[in-house]
């Protein structure tokens, strides 16, 4: 065998990462070109991120890494190593939906469900961000994501939803606390 070939060999070898998934520290093996989005469904079993178009367009596949959205089909797990990542698996960690799914679900904010993961994740560090977005402004986060099945007008109207809760919730503390 080739010097080479042996290098290519060696640089092919599973290598072990261990990450915080959901706040619970995680251990895997990957290839060094193993893609963190198969990393997360195929290793770890988190099979709630997607993977649609592997491009990064389409944002099925996003989850937290450090607290913040990102496309996990445009990250190798071996960058993962040592680092915070949430799928939305970790948006309801008590089996209890939070308030963004719950708006999910009043507004019929889904069709087939392939893309609400991805939509999920990224809305969730949204309004995080932007706790009192426009329509506009909603309108405009998605419009990094592709869904087929619906017109993204219940999706929009499930964002300002918790966003007028969260901002009435935080209203109605101040109060208290004034």
């Amino acid at each position: 065998m080739s010097k080479t070939s042996t290098n290519i060999l060696r640089q092919g070898e599973a290598q072990r990462i261990t990450l915080t998934l959901n706040g619970r520290e995680r251990s895997g093996h990957c290839e060094p070109r193993e893609l963190l989005s198969d990393f997360i469904r195929h290793e770890l079993g988190a099979t709630g991120t997607h993977v649609g178009c592997e491009h990064g367009v389409c944002g099925a596949c996003t989850v937290h890494v450090d607290g913040v959205a990102a496309r996990s089909c445009l990250m190798l797990a071996v960058q993962a190593d040592g680092r915070h990542i949430d799928t939305v698996e970790g948006l309801a960690p008590d089996q209890t939906l939070g308030d963004l799914q719950q708006a999910f679900q009043r507004h019929h904010a889904l069709q087939c469900g392939f893309c609400t993961a991805g939509i999920l994740m990224s809305c969730a560090d949204y309004l995080r961000r932007v706790p009192d977005p426009s329509e506009e402004q909603v309108r405009e986060m998605l419009s990094g994501h592709i869904c087929r099945c619906t017109g993204y007008t219940p999706i929009v109207a499930a964002v300002l939803d918790v966003a007028a809760r969260r901002r009435a919730v935080a209203s109605t503390k101040e109060v208290e606390h004034a």
